[in-house]
């Protein structure tokens, strides 16, 4: 029997609060990257502005809550929770996948947070392959459902190749998001689900006219370790092989820096340092999934609140310790990156990742 939809979602939830779902020896290599302090910064805390705009709506600091559910009543709990998180500090939600309520229209409740997040950047979620099968219209229904300002196209090969009944078949993909560039009327944000996006695939969006990309790399949340630990032989056996795959995060962003695509940076990103890091490497925005799910699973609303506002008073404090009053001022400060991270830069005029 095939395997309902909100079990699989329900289980995704249970094993990412309580399992090692993390990569082990890869890591972001956004400890790679170094900033030269400033001690005479001449600023004060309170002249530190996060402030920016983004997919057509003001964000009060560069921060995305990631998406990452839906299709059960906790994960209705969580979104509406999270929603209302991102909409009193300024910062932006995404929901997850939405094939379930695609499946089950009954299941849309669970994705539906514009009352919650009234102000704020929604952005809605949809899988390549499934949206291949969907007309333009059904895809633009799944974003009104959830008063979406933009609508992200998953990308997740790895993880379907693990999960019991996954997808095998990833033609088409391309040709697929070329087209919903062309008739949906809300923009695209394409991205990966934590093995990277590089700079080969970035201009191969860029082409089709893709404008924003989510890189999400590796070495936060394994999607082939959660679906290992959910599947039987042979897949169990090939997530251990793939266990850690992908492009790690920062080296991701260093790839498509000067690709002209706007970016956001996830997959690993834990602090405002993190985030600062991102953003000196050319992301526009930097988004968070796990630790803020279980900081919500731990303690409600008001943890996932504290958790964000620490990302928000680290973030500020970087800044004040480069002497950057605004964002644009951090994308600017000095930097020293690592041999590691360095080894991604193509040497040569050859093309790397």
């Amino acid at each position: 029997m095939a395997e309902a939809i909100s079990d699989r979602k329900q289980s995704h939830l249970t094993l990412c609060q309580e399992a090692d779902v993390e990569y082990t020896d890869t890591t972001t290599l956004l400890e790679e990257v170094a900033f030269v302090h400033d001690a005479l910064p001449e600023l004060a805390v309170d002249e530190v502005d996060l402030g920016t705009t983004f997919l057509g709506r003001c964000l009060r600091a560069p921060i995305l809550i990631s998406g990452m559910t839906g299709g059960t009543p906790e994960a209705r709990a969580i979104n509406q929770g999270l929603a209302q998180v991102a909409e009193e500090c300024g910062i932006g939600f995404g929901v997850g996948s939405q094939r379930a309520m695609q499946r089950q229209p009954e299941l849309a409740a669970t994705f539906e947070v514009r009352r919650h997040a009234p102000t704020t950047l929604v952005l809605a979620n949809i899988g390549v392959v499934q949206a291949t099968a969907l007309s333009t219209a059904e895809v633009e229904r799944l974003a009104r459902v959830v008063g979406a300002d933009a609508m992200c196209v998953h990308l997740n090969p790895a993880q379907e190749l693990i999960q019991p009944g996954g997808d095998r078949d990833f033609r088409g993909g391309l040709a697929t998001i070329a087209r919903l560039v062309r008739e949906l009327p809300v923009p695209i944000v394409v991205k990966e689900t934590g093995c990277g996006i590089s700079a080969r695939v970035g201009e191969r969006l860029a082409g089709i006219g893709v404008h924003t990309i989510d890189v999400s790399g590796a070495g936060g949340t394994s999607w082939v370790k959660v679906e290992g630990l959910r599947a039987e032989e042979p897949e169990r056996a090939l997530a251990a092989t793939l266990a850690e795959w992908g492009i790690p995060t920062a080296a991701a962003l260093l790839g498509l820096r000067d690709s002209g695509l706007d970016l956001i940076a996830s997959g690993g990103i834990r602090s405002g340092l993190d985030v600062a890091r991102a953003l000196a490497l050319g992301a526009r925005a930097a988004a968070v999934a796990l630790p803020v799910l279980r900081a919500y699973r731990e303690g409600g609303q008001a943890a996932a609140g504290r958790y964000v506002n620490g990302l928000l008073t680290s973030l500020r404090a970087v800044m004040v310790l480069t002497g950057s009053r605004d964002l644009a001022s951090l994308a600017r400060a000095p930097i020293v990156l690592g041999e590691r991270l360095r080894n991604w830069v193509p040497r040569g005029g050859g093309r790397g990742a």
